[in-house]
C-alpha cells in the first residue's frame, strides 16, 4: 500500500473542482434567499417535482412519458419568464444594488441614520396630536428579561408602524417598544418604575418607567407625553425634559449615528468607475 501523499491532493484540479462546488453552493444559497417568501417557492417546488418524474421515466425506460417531459422543460423556460416577468426584474435590480457595485457598503451608519428618521418621523406626528408613547431603545446592556414581557413583532422600523403601535385603545399602545439591533423587537413591554423623588410629579408613569429602565441598563429611551405632546429621552438615570425637535435630533444622531466609514476598496473603486462609465454612455 502506497503512502499518503498530500501533495498529490494540492492541485489546481482539485481546487478548482472544490472551488467550483462552493461557488455553486453560494449562488444556490443566494437564489434560496431570494426567492423565500415569493410565489417561485412554490415554481421551484414544481420543477423539482418534473425531474424526479423524468428521472424515474428514464430510469424505467418510459419514452412516452420522458418524450413530453423533455417538450413540457423545453416549452417551460419560456413559459417561466414570460409568467415571472417582474421577479427576475426584481431580482436583477437586488444583484444590481449589491455592495460590489454600488461602491458602499450598507453600513452600520446608513441603517442608524434611517432609525432617527423613522423615529423623527413617528415623534412629531405623535407630539403634535398628544399621542403617548414610550420607546426604548438597546444599547450594550442587554433587554432580555424586559422584551420577554412584551409582544413580538421583530419587524423594522418604520414611522408608520410606531405611529400604529401608540394609537390609544389598540392592543399594543399600553406598553414600551423595545428596538434592537435597528429593528423593532417587541411592543406592549414591562418596564421598571423608578422611585426617584428627582421625577416631578406632573409627570406620569411612562416617564417613570423610562427613568426606571435607564437606571438599571444604558437604554435609551423616549418619551412622549400624552398630555402636552413633550419629547423626553432617559439614558443612565438622568432625563432630558421637553425637549425642542432640534434638540432631541442633536441628541439621537449623537448617540446612535456612528461616524461614517471613509474607507472603499480598491476594487469597489475600480467597479464602481466602470458602472458609471457604462451609465453615462
Amino acid at each position: 500500500m502506497s503512502n499518503f501523499n498530500i501533495s498529490n491532493w494540492l492541485t489546481w484540479n482539485n481546487f478548482s473542482i472544490a472551488l467550483d462546488v462552493l461557488i455553486i453552493w453560494y449562488l444556490v444559497y443566494r437564489l434560496i434567499m431570494l426567492i423565500r417568501g415569493t410565489k417561485v417557492v412554490q415554481l421551484a417546488k414544481g420543477i423539482v417535482f418534473i425531474f424526479i418524474i423524468r428521472i424515474i421515466a428514464g430510469f424505467l425506460q418510459l419514452h412516452a412519458v420522458t418524450y413530453i417531459v423533455d417538450q413540457i422543460v423545453s416549452w417551460a423556460v419560456v413559459g417561466i419568464i414570460v409568467i415571472f416577468q417582474p421577479e427576475i426584474r426584481r431580482g436583477l435590480e437586488h444583484l444590481g444594488r449589491m455592495p460590489m457595485f454600488s461602491g458602499h457598503e450598507n453600513s452600520e451608519h446608513d441603517k442608524s441614520v434611517r432609525l432617527v428618521k423613522e423615529l423623527d418621523k413617528a415623534i412629531q406626528y405623535m407630539s403634535k396630536r398628544r399621542i403617548g408613547a414610550l420607546i426604548t431603545i438597546q444599547q450594550e446592556t442587554g433587554l432580555d428579561d424586559y422584551i420577554e414581557t412584551g409582544i413580538k413583532l421583530d419587524a423594522d422600523v418604520t414611522g408608520e408602524l410606531l405611529i400604529n403601535i401608540f394609537i390609544p385603545n389598540t392592543p399594543l399602545h399600553d406598553g414600551a417598544v423595545i428596538i434592537n439591533k435597528n429593528r423593532i423587537a417587541v411592543a406592549a413591554a414591562y418596564l421598571p418604575l423608578s422611585d426617584s423623588s428627582m421625577i416631578p410629579k406632573r409627570l406620569g408613569t411612562r416617564h417613570r418607567a423610562a427613568v426606571g429602565i435607564s437606571e438599571v441598563t444604558d437604554a435609551i429611551t423616549i418619551v412622549v407625553s400624552e398630555e402636552t405632546g413633550g419629547v423626553t429621552i432617559t439614558r443612565n438615570g438622568r432625563f432630558l425634559l421637553d425637549l425642542t425637535r432640534d434638540e432631541y435630533m442633536k441628541y439621537l444622531n449623537s448617540e446612535l449615528v456612528p461616524e461614517q466609514e471613509k474607507h472603499v476598496s480598491w476594487y469597489q473603486k475600480l467597479i464602481n468607475k466602470i458602472w458609471k462609465w457604462g451609465a453615462s454612455r
